[in-house]
């Protein structure tokens, strides 16, 4: 599960950037995933349960924002959602490799005190 060091990696930014803001603890933690980034969010979940007890962010709530996964097509300047590799525009029928979201994973917003 490649998501225990995903979380772990988190925590450690988290609490990096809750000392830089002069803050030893965390309350809430956001973290954005897109659809296609092969992390599984209930993996994560299970992942901040284990490893945040003991540390700045122990009874803090964490928060999973799903990013769906966008395509652009370049033929007709549509905007459409897709999970298949190479999805066909919805609005024109041209294929379309041009992705613009869904790989996400990132930490979106901290609360500290």
């Amino acid at each position: 599960m490649h998501e225990a060091s995903l979380m772990e990696t988190a925590l450690e930014l988290a609490a990096e950037r809750a000392r830089e803001a002069g803050a030893s603890r965390i309350h809430r933690l956001c973290l954005r995933v897109g659809e296609l980034s092969g992390v599984v969010p209930a993996a994560l979940e299970f992942a901040f349960a284990a490893l945040s007890p003991g540390g700045p962010a122990a009874g803090a709530v964490l928060e999973i924002e799903s990013v769906p996964a966008m395509r652009w097509c370049d033929s007709c300047q549509a905007e459409f959602e897709a999970l298949e590799a190479l999805p066909e525009c919805p609005r024109c029928g041209e294929w379309s490799h041009r992705l613009r979201s869904g790989l996400e994973l990132e930490l979106a917003s901290l609360e500290v005190s």
